[in-house]
């Protein structure tokens, strides 16, 4: 009998339910409302709540929570370091069942190659992976990406089950200008959803972004700037991630009236954060802790993302609705009991209970190919008394500029340990051109030894942040060797090292073992004096050059208002 005629039968209590959760209380997401009902599932469908349902399986909660699975509303898989079984062998349990992604990491080294292996990977896991695509391969014209994607090249994407639209519109002086190329991804685009990233846009500047078609941000980091773009018809994707951290800034913004225009994304988090912290539970339990009500904090965890998005089968508990559900003991320790997927337990007490499906076969195209050093590649002339230093943020992705006598020695920008200030470089890996742009940086802490990452946003150059040349030398040595990876050197040894075959962004291991080798890496920065709670995050977003204020590529220092290059000397010698 076809599955329709089946479910209207179960709905209406005719024949019995695969399953029935029984004696639970149902977070109703639509109604706002928190009610004493059985579910009634049948195969991936729930087909119907209330008393009075039989079923082949009854499974009793207890009087426990049942809420519609968890949802990340933005977020890039590739900063997990792990390839995607292996994230949602992380997050499942926790409650996590649909994420979207913008591959956007990957794209910029592997272009085309780099989407398709992370829709082949997204397969046949218990999690929802669905798609942004990548907006801005390279993100800017002021530094060297693996790749260049036209909107001709994105057009077959767009007819994937998965695609559900453009992601972050990161160049947003081009949609002001309105730069050719980037109306066309639009323009290619506009019959699905557009996110957007316009950290510091506002006034008359945002509503032409908003008129474009662009409707969500996630780079709000003040309470006024997402009141802004809540009047201006934006969804606000509130971000808790491992080195940005939004929430407790946009709390004042949400009320009862306007909640619905919100939801919650992670947008980068490191494997450490996943184990130590959680994943879109954490920032549910961060949000009820700062005293957010209850129902607004599921909703914004749930539907609210749903709704931008489209994706009409998922949000809530509610007959027809796909049955990926969270059951949890109370709203103080959300403590994951079980986790269902399409109707089939797929986790308890935030264990696995599913094995991984086979891995496709990695990219196995070389990621990292930088000119042969010298080794004079980092020594820094001194052309003026006065640079441009990035001036670091605690647990924030945007920076400071400060104007800072530099210590100079024999004619030479050096590091200056006792004041902070650090020689920091990018060195391009992409097509060996020998680009490598040099600056300085405060807040980092290193009193000795260096630290360098083939992770560095979003082109992913190498990123070295050192008190000596010769440790930086050795660090990026250590990358090339590896063909990706994160390395910590001193005294021209390397102290410790992570290999990040594919792509130089993501590990083959587990999650535990990435974890691992990630907080050993941090332990090492930490005891050569580096200061960030999460310094190798950092580290990879000092090269990002579409976030304020100062920010370093292959090509050199970018101010991320103006958005153009500027000299590292303010000052002629």
């Amino acid at each position: 009998m076809p599955f329709l005629d089946n479910l209207i039968q179960v709905a209406r209590g005719e024949k019995p339910a695969d399953l029935l959760l029984a004696g639970g209380k149902v977070i109703n997401t639509l109604s706002g409302e928190i009610l004493e009902q059985d579910v009634a599932i049948l195969g991936d469908t729930i087909a119907g709540l209330g008393k009075g349902y039989e079923a082949r399986e009854t499974i009793d909660l207890n009087g426990a929570y049942l809420s519609p699975g968890f949802i990340d509303g933005h977020i890039h898989i590739e900063s997990s370091m792990v390839e995607i079984p292996e994230f949602a062998r992380a997050v499942v349990p926790l409650g996590t069942t649909t994420v979207i992604t913008d591959p956007h990491e990957i794209a910029n080294v592997l272009g085309y190659d780099g989407i398709r292996y992370m829709l082949e990977s997204s397969k046949y896991n218990p999690l929802n992976v669905y798609f942004m695509l990548p907006s801005c391969v390279p993100s800017t014209e002021m530094e060297t990406a693996g790749s260049q994607l036209r909107a001709f090249d994105l057009m077959p994407f767009l007819k994937e089950k998965w695609v559900l639209g453009l992601g972050e519109m990161m160049d947003y002086p081009g949609v002001l200008k309105r730069d050719p190329e980037v109306l066309d991804k639009l323009k290619v685009s506009r019959e699905k959803r557009l996110d957007g990233h316009a950290p510091g846009l506002h006034g008359h500047d945002l509503c032409a972004y908003v008129a474009a078609g662009i409707h969500s941000d996630h780079e709000c980091t003040s309470a006024e700037e997402a009141l802004e773009r809540i009047r201006l018809g934006m969804f606000v994707a509130v971000r808790e991630g491992t080195a940005a951290r939004n929430l407790e800034q946009l709390l004042p913004a949400i009320t009862s009236v306007n909640s619905r225009r919100f939801f919650f994304c992670s947008d980068d988090r490191h494997p450490t954060t996943l184990l130590e912290e959680g994943h879109v539970n954490s920032i549910i339990r961060k949000a009820l802790r700062l005293g957010l009500d209850p129902l607004m904090t599921l909703r914004m965890a749930t539907i609210n993302s749903t709704e931008f998005y489209g994706l009409n089968s998922l949000g809530a508990v509610a007959p027809g609705r796909l049955a990926d559900l969270v059951v949890f003991d109370d709203f103080e320790h959300l403590f994951i009991r079980m986790v269902f997927k399409n109707g089939r337990l797929v986790a308890k007490d935030q264990e696995a209970l599913f094995e991984l499906p086979p891995r496709p076969k990695a990219v196995v195209r070389s990621s990292v190919n930088i000119k042969w050093l010298e080794g004079d590649e980092f020594t820094l002339p001194a052309r003026g008394r006065r640079c441009r230093v990035i001036d670091l943020i605690p647990d924030q992705v945007v920076t400071g500029e400060a104007l800072l006598e530099p210590r100079i020695e024999q004619g030479n920008v050096v590091s200056d340990p006792k004041r902070d200030i650090l020689k920091v470089a990018v060195v391009e890996r992409h097509k060996a051109s020998g680009n490598i742009g040099r600056g300085l940086v405060r807040g980092f802490g290193l009193r000795q030894g260096a630290v360098a990452s083939s992770i560095s946003h979003d082109s992913h150059n190498i990123v070295v942040v050192g008190v000596t040349d010769e440790d930086m030398m050795r660090a990026v040595i250590q990358i090339n060797k590896m063909g990706g990876g994160i390395a910590v050197a001193r005294d021209n040894e390397v102290m410790a090292a992570l290999e990040l075959p594919i792509a130089g962004l993501m590990s083959q291991r587990s999650v535990r073992e990435v974890s691992e080798r990630t907080r050993e890496l941090n332990e090492a920065v930490h005891r050569l004096g580096g200061t960030p709670s999460d310094p190798l995050m950092v580290l990879s977003f000092l090269a990002l050059p579409v976030i304020p204020k100062l920010k370093l590529t292959d090509l050199g220092l970018v101010d991320g208002e103006r958005f153009e290059l500027v000299d590292l000397f303010v000052d002629s010698a």
